[in-house]
């Protein structure tokens, strides 16, 4: 999330719109709260069951991990910097705010690409054998985390505390007159969204490219031999139902990627070229804001796509408040149980 400057060196210190601060406040609660919840809760169910981690599990974890880094270290600091209308803090702290700002939409963005292509390999490539070795080390995961680690680093030396009026300091950038901002926007928008959207598009196609030639093969062997698919098959060329629901979701997580950046980068790119830009409406700060929903969403996709996942969520909600040490299916009957008993007294009522 970028301040707005204007073409100098220094930052401009406009008036704060105490309306449009509040909504802000507002809004950033809601998504720092129900992300903070959510991906905690889930992070927290995939551990338990790391001993029967797939590895698709293992990336949905790590993406938990990715979406908490930005509720945490852009959300939140974002939240106590709208409150507070001033950045608290020493220079040092600045630059390491702004790094993990955008460290949190790099994680994020490139944990989504790496599970597409993940997906890619298994369904384009499924003869490819992927190493794992005796540590469980996942080469795609530390090449996502490596690549967003890197790819902060200008922000320590872009962001620095700015005095913008006379004994007031603030957390700015300085860029070059003129070009400076323009460029620094520009390739923003290049590493976290053009680049890593084309890339998981180019995925997602040949993905459906290739299950529908692989569909027509099958066809074309079946009315020659005229044999079943086997049973475990889900009917979609042939694969298994796993895939094709690991497929289904990563789709997903991809469109509503979309969906909530393209407005977010949009905006920036306006703002940047456009010296006329209404940079101080409602409509710029929503969609500036919205952007941080997708860290909401991961979860409940997740959640959505796996049958048995919502059961040990609440489960392991649940079990502080359970006694003896019953194992899941008897904690998760009683929790079924609890939850009989209530509906059954709300409708006597």
């Amino acid at each position: 999330m970028c301040p707005s400057l204007n073409g100098s060196n220094f930052a401009e210190d406009l008036a704060r719109d105490e309306s449009l601060a509040k909504l802000e406040i507002a809004l950033l609660s809601v998504i720092f709260i129900s992300a903070a919840i959510l991906n905690t809760s889930l992070l927290l169910v995939l551990w338990r069951q790391r001993k029967q981690m797939t590895r698709m599990r293992v990336f949905v974890f790590h993406l938990c991990l990715a979406d908490l880094v930005v509720a945490f270290f852009q959300v939140c600091p974002q939240l106590i910097w709208d409150i507070t209308d001033r950045f608290v803090g020493p220079d040092l702290l600045c630059r390491l705010v702004k790094y993990l700002q955008v460290l949190g939409m790099f994680s994020s963005t490139y944990m989504i690409v790496v599970l597409t292509v993940d997906r890619y390999q298994a369904v384009c490539n499924p003869m490819v054998k992927f190493q794992r070795t005796s540590t469980r080390l996942n080469v795609p995961v530390c090449v996502a985390w490596g690549i967003s680690l890197l790819g902060s680093l200008p922000q320590v030396f872009i962001f620095s505390q700015v005095e913008v009026a006379p004994g007031v300091f603030d957390c700015w950038a300085k860029f070059i007159h003129p070009w400076g901002l323009q460029t620094y926007i520009t390739w923003i928008t290049l590493v976290i969204f053009i680049l890593p959207v084309s890339t998981v598009v180019f995925c997602q196609v040949r993905i459906c490219r290739a299950i529908q030639i692989n569909l027509y093969q099958k066809s074309q062997r079946q009315s020659k031999v005229g044999l079943p698919l086997p049973s475990r098959a889900s009917g979609v060329a042939g694969m298994s139902k796993a895939r094709v629901k690991t497929l289904k979701m990563t789709v997903v997580i991809v469109l509503v990627y979309i969906v909530c950046w393209a407005p977010f980068f949009t905006v920036q790119l306006w703002s940047a070229w456009d010296t006329n830009a209404p940079k101080e409406t409602v409509t710029f700060t929503v969609l500036m804001l919205l952007a941080s929903l997708n860290s909401c969403a991961n979860p409940c996709i997740y959640l959505l796509f796996s049958g048995h996942f919502p059961q040990r969520l609440v489960t392991l909600l649940w079990q502080r408040h359970l006694t003896g040490k019953g194992s899941i299916r008897e904690e998760a009957t009683l929790v079924s149980t609890l939850y009989m008993s209530f509906k059954n007294v709300s409708e006597s009522k």
